[in-house]
């Protein structure tokens, strides 16, 4: 029982410890420091006409991003749903036309576009 006790008294004792360094050790962080200017006077990140008005804005850039991947995508719909047709018409024992696999080529080439377009 006197084990038990002490055991107890040891677990509280340094529970106690730690609530009571909480605040010294908090206090004792180091400040951060300052930012250095960069020598050129620029971050290299940012481009140099990042804050022209003639540049383009970043929300604009993007608006028309997703213009053109909606008008691409409902071209590449359009052209895969055509490719669908154009093999259920097919004969399937017969091998495919060079006009059929150009077209795939173009629908594969176009999802590849899309998908640049949407990486940005």
């Amino acid at each position: 029982m006197a084990d038990s006790r002490r055991r107890l008294f040891i677990a509280l004792a340094s529970a106690l410890g730690v609530l009571a360094a909480e605040p010294l050790l908090f206090g004792l962080q180091l400040p951060r420091p300052e930012p250095r200017p960069y020598p050129d006077g620029h971050a290299h990140s940012i481009p140099p006409n990042a804050g022209d008005p003639g540049v383009p804005k970043r929300k604009v850039v993007d608006r028309q991003n997703q213009i053109q991947i909606r008008e691409d995508v409902a071209k590449l719909y359009e052209m895969a749903s055509e490719l669908k047709g154009e093999i259920e018409r097919s004969d399937a024992s017969s091998t495919l036309s060079v006009s059929l696999v150009k077209k795939a080529q173009q629908i594969e080439k176009l999802a590849k576009e899309i998908k640049n377009l949407a990486k940005g």
